[in-house]
């Protein structure tokens, strides 16, 4: 009986470890913004010096500039919201299956097409 104790103790403090740590994940935000080009240094001047940009979504073959940043209050509604992605957007998935992908990947997200260089991302809003 006596090792039983301590063993419930460990796992009570696993699993208040994990949910603060998913609690802090969940506060996060990825923002695409296109092409790797001095991607740390524009996420920052987007969303301010506490983002972090990094080049590792491949998603489309050439790497992508993704930025990592606090999730925030909308302006346009009292809802905190992230942006992310959905790769792209084509004649074989224009707005309405972007949007589609959008609300599969991200619990209440909708999506919307946007062009950024040569190339047509479905791009995501959803709360976070």
């Amino acid at each position: 009986m006596e090792r039983i104790t301590p063993l419930v103790l460990l796992v009570s403090l696993l699993i208040i470890f994990a949910s603060v740590v998913n609690q802090t994940r969940a506060n996060i935000c990825v923002d695409g913004l296109g092409t790797c080009e001095n991607c740390d240094q524009r996420c920052k001047s987007k969303h301010g010096p506490s983002s972090q940009g990094d080049c590792s979504d491949r998603s489309i073959g050439e790497p992508l500039c993704r930025c990592h940043y606090q999730c925030e209050p909308s302006s346009l509604t009292s809802l905190n919201t992230c942006n992310g992605n959905a790769g792209l957007c084509s004649r074989r998935c224009p707005e309405q299956c972007c949007d589609v992908k959008c609300r599969h990947k991200f619990t209440g997200g909708n999506g919307f097409c946007n062009s950024l260089d040569y190339y047509n991302v479905c791009q995501c809003q959803y709360p976070c």
